[in-house]
């Protein structure tokens, strides 16, 4: 299991280099936050009578609910904290399966590009390559995710 590990500056971090989160437990109470906050209460992620015959047999996680988590689990590395000075968004994000109640999620990031921006002295680009796994190995969660992360200058 993976523990945090410390903050990084924008010239701490290395294409290749790699981390891995701790695990995560998805529960209830997960969908019905994300529900609550989203505003979405569609049947497929609520109403377990209807999704027990829906096409995956049981509730499965809402899609953005999933991202939220992998998202989580970046900052609960520790890699980017009090460093991160914006989210930047993403080239590509991929839900290749279903998240279940019950099932237990971990990332694991990969450095995959770093680039000075020329506007700014106190902060570059960061790429981080994710995927997301569940307890049997699944991939529920792949996608790339673009920081600004301070420098220490």
């Amino acid at each position: 299991m993976a523990y945090s590990y410390e903050p990084h500056h924008f010239e701490d971090f290395e294409e290749g280099q790699t981390f891995e989160s701790v695990g995560r437990t998805v529960t209830e109470a997960d969908f019905v936050m994300h529900s609550a906050l989203a505003g979405d209460w569609t049947e497929l992620h609520t109403n377990k009578e209807y999704a027990e015959d829906g096409p995956f047999d049981a509730r499965i996680a809402h899609g953005p609910m999933t991202f939220v988590q992998a998202t989580g689990f970046v900052y609960r590395t520790g890699i980017v904290e009090r460093t991160a000075f914006a989210f930047l968004g993403m080239n590509y994000m991929d839900l290749p399966n279903p998240v279940y109640i019950g099932d237990t999620l971990s990332l694991e990031i990969e450095v995959t590009e770093t680039k000075e921006v020329g506007s700014r002295d106190d902060a570059g680009l960061v790429v981080l390559d994710t995927e997301m796994t569940n307890q049997d190995d699944t991939v529920v969660f792949q996608g790339d995710m673009k920081f600004l992360i301070k420098t220490k200058g």
